[in-house]
């Protein structure tokens, strides 16, 4: 279950997974559109976004189905996107 909230400059998604809880945020002044978040997704969870950043970027945003793992926030170059994971 994911839910979408909007952060001044960023965009994150609160996450439910299996095992896990927390969101899943993307910087816009950092993101340059590259697609490696996407990429490199092992449950094609990111799609790029049909809207730009004040740069011209198409960000990442999510599809669905993040299982918080983090490669997203490993594969980005620009430290654009990170999961922030929810501690019990």
């Amino acid at each position: 279950m994911e839910k979408e909230e909007k952060k001044k400059g960023q965009k994150c998604w609160q996450v439910e997974a299996k095992k896990k809880k927390g969101d899943l945020c993307v910087i816009y002044d950092r993101c340059k559109g590259c697609g490696f978040c996407i990429e490199f997704c092992p449950v094609d969870a990111l799609e790029p976004s049909s809207n730009t950043t004040d740069k011209g970027y198409y960000p990442p945003t999510m599809k669905g189905g993040c299982i918080l793992c983090g490669k997203c926030e490993k594969m980005c170059p620009e430290f654009a996107i990170y999961v922030k994971e929810e501690k019990e």
